[in-house]
Formats: C-alpha cells, structure tokens, sequence
C-alpha cells in the first residue's frame, strides 16, 4: 500500500471535506472549536497536509451533519478508477 497523503484519493477526501464543511455554513475556526482543536488542525486537514484518521473523520462527519459514507464515497470512486 502506498503512503496516502497527496494521493488522488487524498485529494478527494479533502475536496469533499471543505465542501461538506462550506455546505454547512462552518468556518474553519467554528469547525475547529466544536471539534476541540485549532483552526490550523482543520487547515492542514483541509489543505492536505494532515491524514484524517478514522476516529476523527466519523466525529466530523457528526459535526457538520453528514453521512461518514457522503465523505467517502468520492475517495472509493477515486479508487475504483484505478482498478
């Protein structure tokens, strides 16, 4: 297996996290603050510089309303391309 950050499956977890995140009307600072972390933590997340574990992914899928499998989803399609 590959390292993951700054792959195009990455790429599209991180795409549907900014867009999950605008949907919601959150910044990254009320994000932050609701998760318990600081804003750079949901920047660097955002920007790609940061792998999201598990844990986290599912705790902010809850926070902006989303199903953890709308954030996936982009990521397995991404994937299934590469089959």
């Amino acid at each position: 297996m590959t390292k993951s950050l700054r792959t195009a499956g990455h790429a599209a977890l991180t795409h549907a996290l900014v867009a999950a995140r605008q949907q919601s009307g959150l910044t990254q600072q009320e994000l932050a603050a609701r998760l318990g972390r600081s804003q750079s933590f949901v920047a660097k997340i955002e920007l790609g510089e940061r792998r999201v574990e598990v844990v986290e992914l599912v705790e902010i899928a809850r926070i902006l309303d989303v199903p953890t499998a709308d954030l996936i989803a982009p990521v397995e399609a991404v994937l299934q391309k590469r089959r």
